[in-house]
């Protein structure tokens, strides 16, 4: 099973991809840590995309169509994976049908204020735990480690609304493009808990 795990910034992509990956044993394949990889071992596709990082600018679609590709090379990856970043756009997708095929993309479809109030809510801690300040009964430090808990520079609103606008106009199209080849599924996760979106991510992966 080759799947595609899609959703706005903020829709629990990250969450339900650990839960698929330790349910169902798949494979989790993240652009953002293939690039660190290719980066720290110091590949050459790692340095050409260190080079645009470096840069200030985004990797073009070609070279991260590279890495993926090379990345599904791997021996582990040949019984069925989750790609989570990528594609990010239609031209990704067309590419992406050149050389692995892809079974369902899964869209992960949250209301755009919630999506809001759930990253400006957001309070991390160094060691990696996360939390929000409507759970956190004005605790301020990590229940976890004792750490002091901070905002992430981009989780202000204003940041939030151009990722969010980003996303609308370069990889919501997926849903249309996936739709039309009959392979997308969408979970409207709305108030549901991470659990309760699970749940139908598995009656939905379960066929």
């Amino acid at each position: 099973m080759n799947i595609i795990l899609l959703g706005a910034p903020g829709a629990g992509k990250g969450t339900q991809a650990s839960k698929i990956q330790a349910h169902y044993n798949l494979l989790h394949i993240s652009t953002g840590d293939i690039f660190r990889a290719n980066i720290k071992g110091g590949t050459e596709i790692g340095k050409l995309a260190k080079s645009y990082i470096d840069a200030g600018k985004l990797v073009p679609d070609e070279v991260t169509c590279d890495i993926v590709k090379d990345r599904l090379n791997w021996d582990d990856a040949k019984d069925g994976y989750m790609l989570d970043g990528f594609p990010r756009n239609v031209f990704q997708a067309t590419e992406l049908d050149k050389f692995a095929e892809i079974d369902l993309c899964l869209n992960i479809d949250v209301d755009e204020a919630l999506l809001m109030d759930r990253i400006c809510g957001r309070r991390v801690c160094s060691c990696g735990e996360s939390y929000h300040v409507s759970t956190l009964n004005g605790a301020t430090t990590c229940a976890k480690c004792g750490k002091e808990l901070y905002r992430r520079a981009d989780d202000n609103p204003e940041t939030v609304k151009t990722r969010l606008d980003t996303y609308k106009s370069q990889t919501a199209p997926l849903i249309d493009y996936y739709r039309a080849q009959g392979k997308l599924a969408t979970v409207t996760s709305g108030e549901m808990s991470p659990d309760e979106v699970f749940g139908q991510i598995k009656k939905i992966l379960d066929k």
